[in-house]
């Protein structure tokens, strides 16, 4: 994990919370239904509170969706079981809460808060996995065999207890002691196996590091985080699971996927062209995948290929059906079939999703609330992505303009990530990333791609939240 953090100033989000018409709380009948839901939680009639699940996440979250026990197999193998927060089960479907869900989306966050999906009450109380908390689940069984194929998936709803709430970090140094708790031994060898299966099918994912605006003391500060690798490696879990209810779905001719279209051949040769100048080796035979997962995305030029690979990531989606599967059912970036079924505190599609699971894997009707919402879903997900989006790339360029507002018309040194294809009328230019600040903005002038550069500082406005560069 590379961290490289710049103290900010103070810095007021009100601005950008208003841009967005982000509200500001929830409709009292809605707060009040969540409340109601909290005080006389569910109580599901299996019970698996014997099993020592626990919650892997960033260290400031409460919102867990998630918890983990791994195992190894009598017969050889592993079993998954992964117990995903029933949120469901504590909305009323056609209630005020639900209808307020619905205008939401999904989670915003921000650094000064988050603008959550469901009131904190459930969020971050009631029916959060949350450590030494009975807790109503959907918990997902799932069998792999020695090469990590899967075998056998069950899911139920069930009453489950966290043991422990972990975070990245301490996982990773845990982990690097050789002292992961029992619960979690076998991620760092489930998840690598897991991972090399998707290379070999054709998964693709960017290793870009973060950039991050935190709390510091009265202040802010501007970080550039790098994924430490248990965070990829329980990250497989969450992929594994959702290409398990994708099969699901897919089979019972109903669901919602989470789709995305291949990367366009044409996409792929460019990139290709892109490789050699950029020093990167990329042998016959080799996938993308598998050339992006062997770069150090620190590297000024590799860093530039990995920018340039995201044009592979296009088209992301939420596609529904009811009846035929759609024509194009699978995940460019997964390379298979894929849902969105582990995150239902933070994402609207989720609790919809898991419910058509429940259903068809018990063989029984889906739920008429859950069928209808389904061809409804695309749309209202599309129109939060772009929102949620807009305000994670809002708040870190407010950080680095009001960060080097003061500085205009000094030179930094930088790398050239991206430029800019040749039009005619055109001003020559592109994107850099600094080395410090960790400031990645427009840069004017003819860029070298993937090399060192010194830039300086045009403009760094907070009321436009811009930022430029020249090419000295």
């Amino acid at each position: 994990m590379v961290i490289r953090r710049v103290l900010a100033p103070r810095i007021d989000f009100g601005a950008l919370r208003r841009e967005l018409e982000l509200p500001e709380r929830f409709p009292p009948a809605a707060q009040r239904e969540a409340e109601e839901a909290s005080a006389a939680p569910p109580r599901p009639d299996v019970d698996r509170t014997d099993v020592p699940f626990v919650t892997v996440d960033p260290a400031t979250s409460r919102d867990l969706d998630q918890a983990m026990h791994l195992a190894r197999r009598r017969s050889g193998g592993f079993r998954v079981r992964y117990a995903i927060a029933d949120v469901a089960a504590h909305v009323r479907p056609g209630g005020a809460l639900e209808e307020e869900t619905w205008r939401r989306g999904q989670t915003v966050y921000l650094p000064d808060g988050n603008v959550p999906l469901h009131p904190e009450t459930l969020s971050e109380g009631a029916a959060s996995l949350l450590p030494d908390q009975d807790r109503a689940a959907v918990v997902w069984t799932i069998d792999l065999d020695a090469d990590g194929g899967t075998v056998a998936v069950a899911l139920e709803r069930a009453l489950v207890r966290s043991r422990a709430k972990l975070d990245y970090v301490g996982v990773q140094a845990a982990a690097d002691a050789g002292r992961l708790p029992e619960p979690i031994a076998l991620l760092p060898e489930l998840g690598a196996l897991l991972t090399a299966r998707g290379l070999r099918r054709g998964a693709v994912n960017l290793p870009l590091p973060e950039q991050d605006v935190e709390p510091d003391g009265d202040g802010w500060r501007l970080v550039l985080r790098g994924p430490v690798p248990m965070e990829e490696h329980n990250a497989q879990i969450s992929l594994l699971t959702g290409m398990a209810a994708a099969d699901i779905m897919l089979a019972g001719g109903i669901g919602l996927l989470r789709t995305m279209p291949p990367p366009r051949p044409e996409a792929v040769a460019r990139l290709r062209t892109a490789a050699a100048p950029l020093g990167v080796h990329w042998p016959d035979g080799v996938g993308v995948g598998e050339v992006l997962a062997g770069l150090d995305a620190s590297e000024p030029r590799a860093a530039a290929f990995v920018d340039q690979a995201a044009e592979l990531m296009r088209g992301a989606a939420y596609t529904a059906f009811d009846g035929a599967p759609p024509e194009q059912p699978a995940h460019g970036g997964v390379a298979a079939a894929y849902a969105h079924v582990t995150a239902p505190l933070r994402r609207l599609a989720d609790r919809y999703a898991t419910e058509v699971c429940l259903a068809l894997h018990a063989d029984r009707p889906v739920p008429d609330w859950a069928r209808a919402a389904l061809p409804r879903l695309p749309q209202v997900m599309a129109a939060t992505d772009r929102t949620a989006g807009a305000a994670t790339r809002g708040a870190v360029e407010l950080a680095e303009a009001v960060l080097l507002a003061h500085r205009v018309g000094e030179t930094f040194d930088a790398a050239a990530l991206e430029v800019d294809e040749p039009r005619p009328g055109r001003q020559p230019g592109g994107t850099v990333a600094l080395d410090a600040p960790p400031v990645r903005a427009r840069c004017t002038g003819a860029l070298p791609l993937g090399e060192r550069v010194r830039v300086r500082l045009v403009t760094a406005d907070p009321a436009t939240r811009k930022v430029l560069f020249a090419l000295t």
